[in-house]
């Protein structure tokens, strides 16, 4: 009898020792990255749009996280291997990222995840390069664009082969949110976790809807591109929700970088066909896509995850797309590399409301080819003389001095006040500070 009372005891120990540890395992939710090109800051309506619609978006907001901090990068290519890698671009090399980064979709992919991407690469510098390609990168499942749609064609691939192609630039949100929801219904395993990168071609360069949202918004084109992205936004939403993944589902929505400011250059639209004119809204902040003004850099961020990710909340903590990879490896459970600089911090506290102070304090304005040009540190922001090399560019309108500026952007987030001479020793340390983090472009490690 003694014996079999400790049998008892040794199979409950046990018993209560498994259960301690599956409670104690992190929950595996999935994960759906909602990427939009060229989208400013004040292109929705949560973020302060009056005449855009963005229901969708602004729900998501409601049960959600809205970031107001948020950064990514000033162009397309370089902001995509910063998502991907977790590294700023002069190490990840941007359209150029080498065979050889290690992406949070390779970790998840080996951490039994099904890993989705649908829609513009950008990182294999547009071309067929199969071990730059999603395939060789972390992706199961790849059906898209390698580039842009500059010349107003846009080349598909399905994987690694060949998919047609299309002028039809009013077709491509539609076509890729199709895509989306199908290859998320056609999984084998519906009870595997997923990572589902969206990355729309919209709202970049040669903007155009589809007939049902021409000439339906008070925006122009423009705002019906943006409000035929928010209705397509809205139906892959419906669909985790049909498929029962709503729950434990972590969706991030955000952009590439900011806007672009072509209406200075309307005539000569920089070799674009003619009618191709565009432009987002910058909000309150200053410049637009390719500045190191806070609209180049500074996007449009939602997070939601039910129950999880506190609702209706409005937080202005820093917050990055370097961050993404390290924040997935706490939620899902992968490890951060360690043979490399990882220049994004884990910010999951963030995000589930355990705290409402960010995990990093600073943020570099990474030119990629000039290398960093600014830095912000909290509410201080410091931007380099000769940052911008030729006086006419095809994104920008406003170089400024292009000398030594600092700005609150607590007080001041437009940037309207140069307070370098007011405070040389907040230069001092921010431009030491600059230099500690600055690194070769290219360098690995």
């Amino acid at each position: 009898m003694p014996h079999l009372t400790l049998l008892a005891l040794g199979i409950a120990m046990l018993t209560i020792g498994i259960e301690a540890r599956a409670a104690d395992d992190p929950v595996r939710p999935n994960i759906l990255i909602i990427f939009t090109d060229d989208q400013g800051y004040g292109d929705v309506g949560c973020f302060g749009n009056t005449q855009i619609k963005t229901p969708h978006l602004d729900q998501l907001a409601a049960d959600g996280t809205k970031f107001t901090s948020f950064y990514s990068q000033n162009v397309c290519g370089p902001a995509r291997s910063a998502l991907l890698t977790g590294r700023y671009p002069s190490r990840s090399q941007g359209w150029s990222m080498p065979a050889g980064e290690v992406t949070w979709a390779e970790q998840m992919r080996d951490n039994g995840y099904d890993t989705i991407c649908v829609g513009k690469w950008d990182v294999s510098n547009r071309q067929a390069i199969i071990d730059r390609m999603p395939n060789a990168q972390g992706f199961d499942t790849y059906f898209g664009a390698l580039g842009a749609n500059d010349s107003g064609v846009v080349r598909f691939h399905a994987n690694n082969d060949e998919a047609g192609s299309t002028d039809d630039m009013g077709s491509l949100t539609r076509l890729y949110t199709d895509k989306a929801i199908g290859f998320l219904k056609d999984r084998p395993d519906q009870d595997k976790p997923f990572v589902l990168y969206l990355a729309h071609t919209m709202m970049h360069t040669i903007i155009d809807a589809s007939p049902e949202f021409l000439s339906k918004s008070d925006g122009g084109l423009y705002g019906d591109v943006v409000e035929e992205f928010d209705h397509e936004t809205g139906r892959l939403l419906a669909t985790i929700d049909e498929l029962g993944y709503r729950e434990n589902t972590v969706v991030l929505y955000t952009s590439d970088n900011g806007p672009w400011s072509q209406t200075a250059y309307t005539d000569s639209k920089q070799g674009h066909p003619e009618g191709s004119i565009f432009w987002g809204s910058p909000g309150e902040l200053r410049g637009a896509k390719g500045s190191a003004y806070e609209a180049g850099s500074r996007v449009p961020c939602i997070v939601r995850w039910p129950g999880k990710i506190p609702a209706g909340r409005t937080s202005d903590a820093l917050l990055t797309t370097l961050d993404v990879l390290p924040t997935l490896a706490h939620l899902t459970g992968f490890e951060v590399p360690s043979d490399r600089p990882i220049d994004g911090v884990d910010q999951s506290a963030l995000l589930l409301g355990k705290t409402e102070d960010s995990a990093r304090t600073t943020y570099i304005y990474d030119q990629v080819i000039k290398n960093a040009v600014g830095i912000r540190d909290a509410q201080w922001k410091l931007l380099l003389p000769d940052r911008a090399p030729q006086k006419k560019h095809r994104y920008l309108m406003d170089f400024g001095t292009n000398g030594l500026e600092l700005y609150d952007l607590k007080a001041d987030i437009g940037e309207t006040t140069n307070l370098a001479e007011q405070h040389p020793e907040i230069v001092a340390r921010l431009a030491k500070l600059l230099e500690a983090h600055t690194f070769e472009v290219g360098e690995s490690n």
